[in-house]
């Protein structure tokens, strides 16, 4: 005869059970079964419930986020400024799929939709509303560097680019919250406020951002958290970031970093850096160089 192994909680306050208790939203270890006895329960468990909810914000923010891929030839993008947004279908292209669908027969065209190249700007425009009706967070964040730049018929307007990219965030984009840190750090439409900068390169560093993860690796060195400071650039140099692998090794001479992770480090790097080269990058690049693309220069 198999028994019934049924779960009953218990409220960490009144000792009730039952098993439509709600967890503690910020630590999830205890549970109540109404406002009242977590209100009642705070002076008891307000230690406790801080100290496990820094531990799992900082499960997430060290956790290893790889690149995004292009989503044509799925070679990981190194970072944003060596893609392309396309407003006709919300995707980021990388240089070498851009370049292979210009030298080809179809010059105009998106090379993920094959959409033809707006002929005016409020045709992109209207791209990018149509991305935003359908909850597209790099579509807010684009439409916010419009406004920050005064571009594209937008006017200069900060407030209403920092608003734009904090709902970009929340939809999920990385870049947005990078942006948006990036405006309370230099005071751009808002007081500059270190805290908050810090905070929103937090949030884009867990999206994958590795410009925010290497900017919080330099504040928390600053602040002489060393640890952690090292933890991001050695996560930000493990996707690629050269300036990243240059701080691991500077930790490495002032004996912060030991051999073995400094050598791990660097073939982790390395290796990331071989699946993100490519042919056609390699050919977009010489082209623009050489300045013999009209797409790849403007980028």
């Amino acid at each position: 005869m198999s028994l019934d192994k049924t779960t009953v909680d218990t409220c960490a306050a009144c000792g009730k059970k039952g098993d439509n208790l709600k967890a503690c939203t910020a630590c999830r270890t205890v549970k109540y079964c109404n406002k009242e006895c977590q209100v009642a329960h705070r002076k008891h468990h307000k230690k406790a419930c801080k100290l496990r909810a820094a531990q799992l914000y900082d499960e997430k923010l060290f956790k290893e986020v790889l690149s995004e891929e292009c989503p044509i030839c799925l070679v990981p993008i190194p970072r944003a400024s060596e893609s392309m947004f396309m407003a006709c279908c919300g995707k980021f292209i990388c240089h070498g799929c851009i370049y292979a669908m210009e030298i080809s027969e179809g010059k105009d065209l998106c090379a993920f939709c094959r959409a033809s190249e707006p002929s005016h700007e409020r045709e992109m425009l209207k791209q990018i509303y149509n991305l935003m009706d359908k909850g597209n967070g790099q579509a807010f964040n684009h439409l916010g560097g419009f406004y920050c730049q005064g571009i594209h018929g937008k006017p200069q307007d900060y407030q209403k680019a920092n608003e734009l990219m904090l709902k970009g965030g929340e939809l999920g984009c990385a870049e947005a919250y990078y942006n948006l840190g990036l405006s309370y750090k230099i005071g751009r439409g808002v007081a500059i406020d270190e805290k908050k900068a810090k905070y929103y390169w937090e949030l884009a560093a867990m999206g994958g951002n590795v410009l925010a993860r290497h900017n919080v690796g330099a504040l928390e060195g600053q602040a002489g958290n060393i640890d952690r400071a090292l933890k991001h650039f050695t996560i930000a140099a493990k996707t690629g970031d050269a300036e990243a692998l240059d701080m691991i090794k500077y930790g490495f001479m002032d004996g912060d970093v030991t051999k073995d992770e400094y050598a791990n480090t660097l073939r982790a790097y390395h290796e990331r850096h071989k699946e993100m080269n490519s042919d056609s990058r390699f050919k977009a690049e010489q082209a623009r160089l050489l300045g013999i693309s009209r797409k790849i220069e403007q980028l």
